[in-house]
């Protein structure tokens, strides 16, 4: 007997677990691969950095101006707020004589100071004052007459101070200052120490005394500063004045008025010789510049032939001066200064936006400093960011902006994820 056994049905339950678990495998994959490529977004970008492709300093083109230094004593020449074109001579302090009156007018006029054309406040000579002037006169010293009673303003005080450098309207004007000279000169002395006039020493003030001792380089210092008080500024520059007593006076310094010359003041004894302290005035590119110098030392007999080789030892400085200043450009506009590189060496340039000139001499230095802000992750092109500053001296920079060159743009979502592999 043959047994038949029936065909058994197929089990679908099995086959659909196993659908089940690819389909959960598939899933986890998916999944595993949607968080490797969504973390690295999740990273932040690396900022852009920036690469200084300009030098920090640069030397303005051309022949540097030979400067005609005096054979003797010493010499000094700056100018304002551009720089020194050099010294001559050496630093050891040497008597000034009159020029000594620079100090004792400034500090006359930083504490009582006057605006242009005012006369301010009244002196009264005294009777021993005016009683000193036939033994000041004796020594030979430069005087103007006075008598006692005789009523100065500061202004006219000071105008016999500057122009024909009278010894004794110094003393007198010390005395009204501080009570006495000696206190006047302590303030002398406290004052240059404050101006970093370090081989300067003060013992009266007049100059007279030939130990009252300077340098060329401190006297500029101080010739600057001076030169920025108005009333000091227009009476340096003033040929001739009146005073009461003496009437019409004359200004020693036969250069003002020639050069561009404004002032300041002469010095001469036999200790000292020829001495000069000078400011002129020229004009560049439109600005008004000032050149500041001192000569000390110039050998002579005698008050006239000292002060004559000093002016003539001068006028080649202040000419040289003026001939050697001029416009310059430094940087010119589309020349690159900087690169910036953002991830995966997407970059761009940094660019000045204009010519960069500066007034100044050939030879000399120029600093150049950037100012670049944090770079964003996307900058368009042609966009400004930055200034490059050009600077010389105490000026005030002269600057330009700086522009981009191609624009910078951040990495695409793809470009992250390979960045990140």
């Amino acid at each position: 007997m043959i047994n038949v056994v029936p065909p058994q049905r197929p089990t679908r339950h099995r086959a659909g677990g196993h659908w089940l678990l690819i389909s959960g495998l598939l899933t986890l994959l998916l999944a595993a691969a949607a968080v490797f490529a969504v973390a690295p977004l999740r990273h932040p970008l690396p900022a852009p950095t920036v690469t200084r492709t300009l030098p920090a300093s640069t030397i303005i083109p051309g022949k540097a101006p030979r400067v005609p230094w005096p054979a003797t004593g010493q010499a000094a020449l700056s100018v304002e707020r551009i720089g020194s074109l050099g010294t001559s001579g050496g630093s050891k302090p040497v008597p000034i004589a009159s020029v000594s009156k620079v100090m004792t007018a400034y500090v006359i006029l930083t504490e009582h100071p006057l605006d242009r054309g005012e006369h301010g406040p009244k002196l009264t000579v005294s009777e021993q004052q005016a009683a000193a002037y036939p033994a000041e006169q004796a020594r030979g010293e430069s005087l103007v007459p006075v008598v006692a009673g005789a009523v100065f303003t500061e202004r006219q005080a000071l105008q016999a101070v500057m122009l024909p450098s009278a010894n004794n309207l110094a003393r007198i004007l010390a005395a009204w200052d501080a009570g006495s000279i000696e206190a006047f000169v302590a303030k002398m002395n406290d004052t240059a120490a404050e101006l970093g006039m370090k081989d300067t020493h003060y013992t009266d003030p007049a100059g007279y005394d030939p130990g009252t001792v300077s340098t060329a380089v401190d006297q500029v210092i101080l010739a600057r500063k001076a030169m920025k008080l108005p009333a000091f500024a227009e009476i340096a520059a003033q040929k001739q004045a009146t005073l009461p007593v003496a009437g019409t006076v004359h200004n020693y310094n036969s250069l003002v008025g020639k050069d561009g010359v404004v002032g300041i003041k002469t010095g001469s004894t036999d200790e000292a010789g020829g001495c000069l302290v000078f400011a002129a005035v020229t004009k560049v590119g439109g600005r008004k510049i000032t050149i500041v110098g001192a000569v000390l030392g110039q050998p002579g007999a005698h008050t006239p032939e000292q002060l004559d080789r000093v002016f003539r030892a001068t006028r080649p400085l202040v000419r040289t001066a003026t001939a050697a200043l001029g416009v310059h450009p430094v940087v010119r506009a589309g020349d690159q200064v900087a690169t910036i590189r953002g991830p995966l060496d997407a970059g761009t340039t940094l660019n000045a936006a204009q010519d960069l000139t500066v007034v100044g001499w050939p030879g000399m230095r120029v600093r150049l400093d950037l100012d670049i802000p944090t770079v964003p992750a996307e900058l368009p092109a042609e966009a400004e960011h930055g200034r490059l500053k050009a600077i010389t001296g105490t000026g005030a920079p002269i600057a330009t902006p700086l522009r981009t060159g191609a624009g910078l743009e951040p990495p695409s979502t793809w470009d992250r994820i390979r960045l990140h592999r």
